[in-house]
């Protein structure tokens, strides 16, 4: 007797537990407006509006079209995250190298890096017996470096907090040691909590 009644009491339990369990889990399009935001953070939406306006500023300014043999050659160099979470930089980085190289306006080199790591180590090692072997240097050095800063500034007031995210870059010419081009997007978000949408 007691088992007809706690099977039918076990399964609805396990019902419900799986049914309070359940989520409403669905695509949505990454950096559109059903994106969280979050104040403190930096999010794909914010990378991507940072990335799309300087890489426009970029080209807009002319600076990679002064090479003598073009495309411009461009090493990503330091960049520096000066906020309080951790940031993998290629979600910056690589959605403007991607623009550049659609662009035809510069090639990334993946061979040269910060203390001689190289990004792609195989590329390197290639390039490096090939050097080797015709007993001269025939890799082309970059024309430019790629710098930079996120910094993040943060204040509250009541219940009402504010984040402000400063993406600030630097294209360097490695010849001469100076900037010859130089942005800088703010992404200010505020809020009292996080929320769905720009």
């Amino acid at each position: 007797m007691k088992n007809k009644i706690l099977m039918p009491l076990l399964a609805m339990t396990v019902l419900l537990v799986g049914a309070g369990c359940a989520t409403n889990a669905h695509y949505v399009q990454t950096g559109g407006n059903q994106n969280v935001v979050t104040i403190g953070q930096i999010n794909i939406q914010d990378y991507m509006q940072a990335a799309d306006t300087m890489t426009g500023e970029l080209l807009a300014s002319g600076a990679l079209n002064r090479v003598a043999n073009p495309p411009a050659v461009l090493a990503i160099s330091r960049i520096v995250n000066n906020t309080g979470q951790q940031i993998d930089m290629d979600l910056l980085t690589k959605k403007i190298r991607v623009a550049l190289l659609q662009s035809g306006k510069a090639l990334t080199t993946t061979t040269v890096g910060l203390g001689g790591t190289a990004e792609d180590p195989m590329a390197k090692g290639i390039q490096q017996e090939n050097d080797f072997k015709s007993d001269q240097q025939t890799t082309r050095t970059p024309d430019f470096t790629l710098s930079g800063k996120i910094i993040q500034l943060a204040v509250k007031a009541g219940n009402t907090s504010q984040s402000t995210f400063s993406f600030q870059l630097s294209l360097t010419d490695p010849k001469s040691g100076l900037a010859v081009w130089e942005g800088e997007k703010e992404i200010t978000k505020q809020g009292t909590r996080s929320s769905v949408g720009f």
